[in-house]
């Protein structure tokens, strides 16, 4: 019987001493007197719960895991073992188990403040981290294809099927490329990417694509511009073309100011215009921009009335 009560005596000083070090914020300590006290006594699910608490704080996340679920296989009934996973899975960012098995926890003692709190806390986070994940998906997942289905029937019936088709995928290529560039940077060159006539085009001479970064600074370098790409198309054998630019290098012209037809209907929503050039066929476009959770997030393109909101006037002649 002296050595039983001994080895007692052995087991509430270390857990006494592991307690002390863990209240000044040395969990290392901590852990390794709550080990201790465990070879002593194993089935003690206290010193389980206690060194789940430290690892957490150490951020041995599966060590506090598993002690955590030490702890809730000893002792089903107490809901600190509930507890200790709780906070283990909650720093794991597993949200909605966390949120499970706080709600045992409250099982167990429904007036814990400090669980009611938690579920409380994560069921907002989980809420935050679903919508992140959703537009996260969203900004890698950019479909202009179908999205601009429709204008697949307009360019059929203006132009060849083969040339239609070539539109086609060079306005969505465009586009799709320049809301990619926006959502990883916030931002797009003001550029016109130029469709060219590859057996008549002079490729080592003509570029596919034509930065416009001073084109609208103002009217004489928007004149100016106008003109150097309409020869550029021409001299180039250029089928079609297609601007981007973005709303607030734009001090010439402002599209968005006016009123009647040229009034504006996104406020004053960032974002950047499509233009889109071809013989016998005008399309604008403007992407809204928005903030949301941290992530910078295109709306779908809006289209625009080109003879009231027209970025460059036409570029191809008629």
């Amino acid at each position: 019987m002296a050595d039983v009560g001994g080895n007692d005596c052995a087991k509430v000083s270390l857990k006494d001493q592991g307690n002390t070090f863990f209240k000044s914020g040395n969990y290392l300590k901590a852990a390794a007197l709550y080990t201790q006290a465990i070879k002593l006594d194993p089935e003690n699910s206290t010193l389980y719960s206690n060194r789940a608490a430290a690892f957490t704080h150490l951020v041995k996340l599966s060590k506090a895991l598993s002690d955590a679920e030490k702890t809730i296989s000893l002792n089903p009934q107490w809901e600190k073992g509930y507890f200790r996973k709780g906070c283990v899975l909650e720093a794991m960012e597993r949200f909605d188990d966390a949120i499970a098995t706080f709600q045992i926890a409250l099982q167990h003692n429904t007036k814990n403040v400090e669980v009611s709190r938690k579920i409380k806390k994560l069921t907002s986070l989980a809420a935050d981290k679903k919508r992140v994940l959703e537009l996260d998906n969203i900004r890698s997942n950019v479909d202009m294809g179908k999205y601009l289905y429709p204008l697949k029937t307009e360019l059929s019936e203006k132009f060849k099927n083969d040339e239609s088709d070539e539109m086609f995928s060079f306005i969505v290529n465009v586009i799709e490329k320049a809301i990619k560039v926006w959502h990883e940077t916030g931002k797009v060159d003001p550029r016109v990417n130029f469709l060219l006539n590859k057996p008549k085009t002079d490729t080592e001479k003509y570029a596919p694509i034509v930065n416009i970064d001073k084109a609208f600074e103002s009217p004489d370098t928007h004149k100016d511009c106008f003109s150097y790409l309409r020869k550029y198309a021409d001299d180039s054998f250029s089928r079609a073309a297609c601007l981007v630019a973005p709303k607030k290098i734009i001090s010439y012209p402002q599209v968005w100011k006016g009123q009647g037809s040229r009034r504006w209907k996104h406020g004053c929503s960032d974002g950047f215009f499509i233009q889109f050039e071809a013989t016998g066929l005008r399309k604008l476009w403007f992407v809204p921009s928005s903030t949301e959770k941290g992530r910078t997030l295109c709306s779908d393109p809006d289209s625009l009335d080109i003879d009231a909101h027209e970025v460059l006037p036409r570029i191809f002649k008629e």
